[in-house]
């Protein structure tokens, strides 16, 4: 996922993408304390996914804020 996909979502998709990779998060730090994860890397990706929508989120609310 880049950035140019997220800045096209609205910012209620974006709270989806949002609640679903921190679930997707704590399903992985689950595994991993279980010790039945297997790709460890997926927990990097995910965490700098959640970054990047949030990121994407603020910059929304910047722009509405500026705007009115």
């Amino acid at each position: 996922m880049d950035a140019k996909e997220l800045s096209t979502k609205t910012p209620d998709q974006l709270k989806d993408q949002l609640i679903a990779l921190k679930k997707e998060a704590f399903n992985l730090r689950f595994q991993q304390a279980t010790g039945q994860l297997e790709n460890t890397a997926r927990m990097r990706a995910v965490r700098r996914d959640v970054a990047r929508v949030k990121t994407i989120l603020n910059q929304k609310a910047a722009e509405a804020a500026a705007s009115n």
